[in-house]
Formats: structure tokens, sequence, C-alpha cells
């Protein structure tokens, strides 16, 4: 029947822990949540505006600046007409002049050639050729603000492409699209094309071999096998961008490896090699910026690159791309769709919101969000290699912007309830030391005390006994004059937890008393309701009074106390068990101290080692035991200002404990286990005041050093906090 019991405790006690598990998950996930969420939409309301487009596109130009240079395209030769040919043909050229550069041209068989110059009178272009169907001439489309240039008159328009191209006027000018076809709405105008002038090169050259063009059923430009998806108007980081007529996103090669280039000059004077133009694409049209000053670029900003690049370059680059493409497997440039960089986004704020919850401090936080974002660039530039275009300002700024409101947030809330704790440290220690007065003026147990009613659970039935009209009694934990720990159930709550009641009966019952006994309880259980969110501290259910006795309901932590692991003389613990143990309850001091408090009652008895998962809780802070009767066991002898003889210091008996009395009576824990001697029986020097150990045992120089220092006979000679104790323990693992 009792095993019975103890399972059903068991099991109900693992319900218990994980409820309390999933509300911390649930309040860390809220958090987390709430914050990434908001970023997001923060963020991404911000790009809508287009506020960020100039940074997006900043970045891309430089990830395209930095790829990996690929070879010479070798199916294309641009001849071009340079400001040194210009000084020795007078401009335009005559009709005469480029006839015999398409002739000389035409000697060498090129596959197809594209004259990218335009002039008034061209009546006689191309006149006598062979093949002058081999031949794409240009014009110019109408414009706001420009007249067209029609196309040569002896052309058929069926050669003719317009050199028009788009670029990104509302930012910086820069051309990062490419113009395949538009529609042409003006029927008075003599450019009535609808190809480009790079587009009909590379579908003649592409024809030539057998490979024709078509529109598939959802209206895209096939090639092949290859399709040319049109550009969307929010591809990549753009918002809402033109995207009239058929774009795509121009897949660049390095300018200092595009294509092979001779001059007008050297064409006329046979300085060409045959081989270059045989079969070949060529592309004619002037680099000197005196006729066009050509146009910005992602690789602009190179300091080995010239500000603009020609016009004749641009046809190549789209040319080459069209053609790579569908003979090479050459990658067009591709972007995710909106909800994918929606989600890529808020991937990199939910990041961001969780790396400050777990480095909260700012100098931490800056360096690893540092960290993430080079991780960020990272995953950028490899899309980027599979010519994918994903935006990386925007997730960046969510990640910064998430990390650090989650941090100021968490901060304000640490602020908050450290500022509350303060106030509460405040009350707790005067309503101690009102308490100490009240209780030196009457040393006696007072008469009215032989009238409490001690809860005898012996002679009560589990359903007969309800404390606050929720928790049922089940058993006596112990009992002495200070009152009774009981093992109850949490009849409110789902599953009907397993939990620990103290009963606190107040050493007096006079007002004056219970004034300051209450205002104590109540200053320590809130205190204890903080300090209960640490995983390694019992959880505060509730507290409440009933008739003048108090009750604290904690979490019931299932094992043994540290006691029981403790040997006698004769089995000493290892050093290793010993640092283990001293590193865990020392993580515990950190948080508790962080918030002001101090335990008061650090001991073996008051460390449970949890069943569970083996983990170490401390239990049974002590300023609360000030309200209760001076009625000890003999194993421990209390004093008013609360402590246990042998691991408090002298500073706590007087009266005035600080925040290194708790690591003064951790450090007696260290020695008693590797020694196996109980402090009460371990010597005293008489000059210094402090622990004599060291002979009982065999102990390394580095743990000895860290443990004499933590029970240091006068305060300020020992460590003052415990982080700076657990460093000390963390260089010695290392040195070890």
């Amino acid at each position: 029947m009792i095993n019975g019991l103890l399972a059903k405790f068991r099991a109900v006690l693992i319900q218990d822990q994980g409820s309390r598990l999933t509300f911390s998950i649930h309040n860390f996930l809220s958090i987390m949540l709430l914050s990434s969420w908001g970023v997001t939409a923060l963020v991404w309301g911000v790009r809508e505006l287009k506020w960020l487009q100039a940074g997006e596109l900043k970045i891309y130009d430089r990830m395209l600046q930095f790829r990996p240079q690929e070879p010479l395209d070798g199916r294309i030769l641009v001849v071009t007409i340079t400001q040194e040919d210009l000084n020795r043909e007078k401009w335009p050229l005559s009709d005469q002049t480029i006839n015999k550069l398409l002739v000389k041209l035409e000697s060498y068989q090129p596959r197809v050639i594209g004259l990218n110059i335009y002039r008034n009178e061209q009546q006689n272009l191309a006149a006598n050729l062979s093949k002058p169907d081999n031949i794409i001439g240009t014009c110019l489309l109408s414009n706001i603000g420009r007249s067209e240039i029609p196309p040569p008159p002896n052309f058929p328009i069926e050669n003719i492409g317009f050199d028009d191209v788009v670029t990104d006027n509302a930012t910086d000018q820069v051309l990062r699209r490419n113009l395949l076809f538009t529609d042409v709405t003006n029927t008075d105008n003599k450019c009535q094309t609808q190809f480009s002038f790079a587009t009909l090169l590379a579908i003649n050259y592409l024809e030539k071999q057998g490979i024709e063009y078509k529109f598939n059923k959802n209206a895209e430009l096939q090639i092949g096998q290859t399709i040319f998806p049109r550009l969307d108007k929010n591809a990549g980081s753009y918002q809402n961008t033109d995207a009239d007529g058929y774009q795509i996103l121009l897949n660049y090669r390095h300018p200092n490896h595009l294509v092979r280039e001779v001059t007008l000059t050297q064409v006329l004077t046979d300085q060409v090699n045959p081989n270059w133009v045989q079969d070949r694409l060529v592309i004619v049209g002037t680099t000197a910026p005196s006729l066009h000053p050509g146009y910005y670029t992602p690789y602009s900003s190179l300091s080995d690159q010239p500000a603009r690049m020609a016009r004749v370059f641009i046809h190549a680059q789209i040319a080459s791309q069209i053609i790579s493409t569908v003979l090479d497997s050459r990658p067009l440039i591709y972007y995710w769709s909106d909800w994918a960089e929606l989600l890529w986004i808020w991937a990199c704020a939910l990041a961001g919101a969780i790396l400050a919850w777990q480095w909260r401090h700012p100098f931490m936080l800056t360096i690893v969000e540092i960290l993430i974002l080079i991780g960020v660039l990272g995953i950028g530039a490899g899309f980027y290699l599979q010519a994918i275009w994903i935006p990386l300002l925007t997730p960046s700024l969510a990640l910064v912007i998430s990390g650090f409101s989650v941090m100021s947030y968490t901060t304000y809330q640490t602020q908050q309830q450290n500022q509350a704790i303060l106030i509460q440290v405040g009350q707790q220690e005067e309503a101690i030391a009102q308490l100490s007065l009240l209780l030196d003026q009457k040393t006696e147990l007072p008469s009215e005390f032989n009238d409490f009613d001690f809860v005898d659970t012996s002679i009560f039935t589990p359903d007969e006994l309800l404390l606050s009209g929720r928790f049922k009694i089940s058993k006596s934990l112990g009992s002495g004059g200070f009152g009774c720990t009981y093992l109850a159930e949490d009849t409110q709550r789902q599953g009907n937890p397993i939990c620990v009641v103290k009963q606190l009966m107040p050493a007096r019952r006079d007002p004056k008393f219970l004034q300051v006994a209450r205002r104590l309880f109540n200053t320590e259980a809130e205190i204890l309701a903080v300090l209960g969110k640490h995983p390694q501290i019992p959880e505060l259910f509730a507290y409440f009074e009933e008739k003048q006795e108090f009750y604290l309901v904690q979490e019931y932590i299932p094992g043994h106390t540290l006691s029981e692991e403790f040997p006698p003389e004769t089995s000493r613990r290892s050093e290793a068990y010993v640092i283990a143990m001293l590193k865990e309850v020392l993580e515990i001091l950190i948080f508790i101290h962080g918030h002001r408090v101090i335990h008061r009652d650090i001991k073996p008895t008051n460390i449970m080692r949890c069943t569970q998962d083996n983990r170490l809780v401390l239990i049974d802070f002590g300023a609360v035991k000030l309200i209760q009767p001076r009625i000890y066991e003999e194993t421990e002898l209390a004093t008013i200002a609360i402590g246990t003889r042998g691991y408090s210091p002298p500073e706590q008996f007087a009266g005035h404990p600080r925040l290194c009395s708790d690591i003064y009576a951790l450090g007696m824990i260290g020695i008693q286990a590797i020694t196996g001697i109980s402090p009460q029986e371990l010597q005293v020097n008489p000059e210094t005041g402090n622990i004599m150990w060291r002979q009982n045992t065999n102990v390394s120089d580095e743990l000895g050093a860290i443990l004499d220092k933590m029970v240091c006979y006068h305060f300020s000679d020992r460590y003052q906090s415990a982080t700076a104790v657990l460093d000390d323990l963390k260089l010695l693992v290392i040195s070890c």
C-alpha cells in the first residue's frame, strides 16, 4: 500500500514538474514569437516603403563583384569604335567605311553580325553583301523627353532590335535588369521592333544552330529547353519596380573576362585572327564617351573599372547571358518568393530573440550577433554563388533589432524585478531587526505557545484535513517546536500535484510581534516567488495565513539531501565530486545573489539531490525562521541571526550576513565532503580564526587554496562573489 501511494506521488509529481516546464517553455516561446513576429512586421513594413531597397541593391552589387570570375565567352567578338578610331575616321562614319568593315568581317564567315550604331543617313548600309540577312541593325524607341532614332531604311524590321535598356532610375541609375521584349504602342513610329538588340542577336545565333524560340502556355520565353521566367515587380529586394515589357535580371560576367575585343582599325588593316570571327557572333559598337557615356553597372564602384560600361559591352553581356544559359546551362539569377523572404526575415528575427535571451549582456550580445551576421552573409554568399538573390540587409536588421529589443525588455523586467526585490529585502532586514529586538525582550517561550494547535495527521484522515480550502494533507514529513512540514495535494491545480506545506508558527502571539512577523513572512514569500523561477530552487505555489499561523507551499523535490551523500571519515568524496558539487551550487548562488538575496542557512540538509534528473536543488531559505520559537534540534544550534553552527561565518552570527556568508557555508560543505569530518568537529587556528582542515585529507594545492579562500574568518579576505569562485574552479578544471 505504501509503495502504491509513493508510486502515485511520483506519477503526480512528474506531471506537476512537466506542467512547470511547460509553463516555462510557454513563457519563453511567447516572448520569442511575439518579439520576432513584431520585428518581422516592422522590418517588412519598412521594406515595403522601399527605404531599404537601395541598401539591398548595394549588397547585391557587392555579391556580384566578388563572385569567381568566369572564362571569356569565346562565341562573341566585339569590334569597338574607339576615340582613336574616330580621330582617324570622322563621325558619323560613312556608309562606305561601315560597308568596308562589314565586307572584311563577312570574309571571315561570322555566324551573325550586330551593328550597334545609328546615324541620320543610312541609305546604303550593308549594301552588296553576300549574306545581308546575317546583319542585325538597331533603332531607339521614343521615350519621355526623347525622340526615336529610326532603323536603317534598307533593313527589314525582322533584322532590327531596339537599343533601349532599363536602369534603376529611382535609386542609383545602375543597370541590373535586361529588357528582352516590349510592346510598341505608337504605330506612327518607324522603330516598330519588339525585340531588344541583344536578344535578337542571341536568338539569331541560336537559330542557326537549330535551336528555336517560342512562348509557352504561361507566356514565358523558351529557347530550346530553357525557360526565361519574366521578372516579378518584387523580385529579390525590388519593391514595386517597373517590370513592364519582358525583363530578366542581368547575370553579368566580370568586365575583365567578358569577350574578346578588337578595334575598327585592326579589322580594316587586317590585324584580326580569322578564327576569332569565324562562326562567331560579332557585335560592332562605339566605346567613345563623346558619343555615348555608357551605363552604370554593379561593377562601377570597383577602382579598376570605368564608372560607366559602354553600350556595346552591355549588349555583349545580355547576348552572352542568353546564349550561355541555353548552351552551357549557365544559371539565370533566381530569387525567392515573398513568402520565402518573409520566412527568412522571421527566422533571423527569431534567432536574434533567442540570442538575446541567452546572452543578455550588451557586449556579449553584440559579439555573438556580429558572428551570426557573418554567418548570414556567408549564407547569402552561398546562395549568390548558386545565382540565387536573397535579401541580406532586411534579415540582418531583423536579427539586430529583435536581439536588442528582447535584451532591452528582459533587462527592464530584470531591473523592475530586482528593484522590487531590493525593496522587499530592505523590508525583510527591517523586520528581522524588529523581531530580534522583540525576541530579546522575552527570552523564554511564552505560556500561550503551549496552546498552539499542532497538526497531528495520525488522528486525521486525508479527506478531513484541507488547508486554505485547497491543500489536502497526505502525510507529515517532520515536526518540532517550529511547526510541521507536510506532503499535500493541490486540489485546485490540474492533476492534483504533490507539494510541500511548511507550517510556521509564530514564537509569540502578541499583536506587535504578529504584525512584524506577518510583514517578514510576506516579504520573504514574495522573494521566494521570484527565486522559485530558477530550475534549481523549489517553485513557490502559494503562501497564506490561517489562525495566526503561516504556511508556505512549495514544489516537492523527490530525492535525498546532500548530507546522505557524505560518508564518514573513512570514506571521503573525491576532488572531482567536490568540484562538480561546488560548481552546481555556485550557479544557484550567482542567481540569488544577483537579486541581492542571501540564503543565510546553506548546509547539506538544505541541498537536495533530485531523483529525476540528478540536479542539486537549494531549499529552505532562512529569514522567515525568525518568526518561529527558539526550540532546536540537538544537531543544530540556530541563533537569532539565523544560521547553523559550523556552516555560518562569524559575521552572520553577529547579525550582519553578507553575500560572501553563503560562500563561507558552501566552502565548509566542500571541506566536509573531502575530509569526511563535520564542520563542528574541525579545529580553529587561535591566531587567525581560520579553520584547520588540510591535515585531515590529501587535496591538491589548487582546490585547497580555493576552499581556504572561501572559508576565511574575515569576510574581507574571502571571495566576494560566487562568480569569482566559479571562474577559479573552471580554471582549475582546465589546468587539470
